[in-house]
């Protein structure tokens, strides 16, 4: 009898997503008998642990991490490291010393399948996924024994609210109060103060974004013109960052513009959608703008910035994007999607290649059946009901993933030898 229990496991925990969720994860997994302890790196990430034990505090210098890492793993005795995101300068470095002790590493990244899920993987996520060298082939035989419906195609974010509130209040711990961890270095290219300014203007703004918003998506909506849609991405995102062939947002935005001009039939329009958290902090606006007048463009080219996707979909011929997993929800419609950079999704079943002019020219149509198949192997794997911010969402991720983080195998090893733990629906969180 296999019987799910945390007794002889130990825990370390790194960085989180904003919020108190990896506390409440860290709770779970003291009562299924493990041992936990946190590191944080900052005055942030200490109020959002507390008052739980075993916070560990690092206030060296960045260069003196790796070494510190290693010892940590070694001085507790750690089986088992959590961290959210793989990408950055800690994570990275801490992943490197666990595969030297044979430590189980579980990352946690924002769902593949948003909003209403979110991402569990071991060793790595994004570029780093196992997902990577999956084929859909390889897929649909394991989904063979398998006989279940998909869920409806989310049409937003169910926590943005939650999400901006506690990235604020994050950074107003880290400005204010991070007296302890003077050696403190963020792994944006930005300082702390001026993150959390872009935090509070964004919030001060709101009303006006909103307005804006409102009419430029009225303009195109009621335009009347064939459009294609591009899904911006933040440039300081470690997903762009780490798995795009890109240096900077203007660059994509250049190659687009200039693809679109060459290509595209001429009534046809280009539409810019800004990431919902776009903050300001990259002239995205500006560089669309001044590419387009290069390019002759102007009265065909738009900026949305923000809001639902769902709304701008129905309408468009294909979408092009870096690798936002919100090209899913163009995919799940059946609309061509051009993507450059390193995405789970990014499978040559239903993903085009077509250099970008040609694209926009006579955009290839995805394999739609075998992008069901992939849709449905996520959510059969490693895709789990529940989010990070609000607490509805985490109260439903938690009923799922500690037992995943214990098992004794991956979520597509559980999958593939019928350990999978049954799929639980989603009105919960609604």
């Amino acid at each position: 009898m296999r019987r799910t229990t945390g007794e002889g496991r130990r825990f370390l925990f790194l960085q989180g997503p904003h919020g108190p969720f990896f506390r409440q994860l860290g709770d779970m997994l003291r009562r299924a008998g493990a041992e936990v302890w946190r590191v944080g790196f900052n005055r942030g990430d200490e109020a959002f642990w507390r008052p739980a034990p075993g916070f560990i505090p690092f206030t060296g210098r960045q260069e003196d991490w790796p070494d510190h890492i290693d010892e940590l793993l070694r001085a507790h005795a750690i089986t088992d490291l959590v961290l959210y995101g793989d990408a950055r300068f800690i994570h990275a470095e801490a992943i490197r010393a666990a595969r030297r002790r044979n430590v189980t590493v579980h990352v946690f990244e924002e769902g593949y399948l948003r909003p209403y899920w979110v991402t569990y993987e071991r060793d790595g996520a994004n570029g780093n996924s196992r997902l990577m060298t999956k084929t859909v082939t390889e897929m649909r035989a394991e989904l063979s024994a398998v006989d279940t419906e998909l869920p409806p195609a989310p049409a937003r974010w169910g926590d943005m609210r939650q999400h901006m509130f506690y990235g604020a209040l994050y950074h107003y711990f880290v400005l204010a109060r991070n007296g302890r961890y003077r050696h403190f270095r963020p792994h944006r290219e930005i300082s702390v103060r001026a993150e959390f300014g872009l935090y509070l203007r964004r919030i001060l703004l709101a009303p006006l974004v909103i307005a804006e918003r409102f009419a430029a998506t009225r303009r195109v909506r009621l335009g009347g013109f064939p459009y294609h849609l591009v899904l911006l991405q933040l440039e300081h995102d470690s997903s762009f960052r780490a798995h795009s062939p890109f240096s900077s947002m203007t660059e994509f935005i250049d190659l687009v513009i200039d693809g679109f001009a060459r290509g595209a039939p001429p009534h046809h329009h280009l539409v810019f959608k800004a990431h919902p958290l776009e903050d300001g902090r990259a002239p995205i606006r500006r560089t669309i703008r001044a590419a387009a007048e290069r390019a002759g463009l102007r009265d065909r080219v738009h900026f949305i910035r923000g809001g639902k996707l769902a709304s701008l979909l129905g309408a468009a011929r294909s979408v092009v994007t870096v690798n936002s997993t919100a090209a899913q929800q163009a995919l799940w419609r059946g609309l061509p999607v051009r993507a450059f950079g390193a995405a789970v999704y990014a499978k040559p079943e239903f993903v085009s290649t077509q250099p970008i002019d040609a694209f926009f020219a006579e955009p290839e149509r995805p394999d739609t059946r075998a992008y069901r198949d992939f849709r449905r192997y996520l959510l059969e794997t490693s895709q789990i009901p529940g989010g990070f911010y609000s607490a509805r969402g985490r109260r439903q991720l938690l009923r799922t993933v500690v037992d995943m983080m214990l098992a004794a195998e991956d979520p597509y090893e559980a999958f593939a030898i019928g350990r999978a733990p049954a799929r639980q629906q989603l009105h919960i969180v609604h």
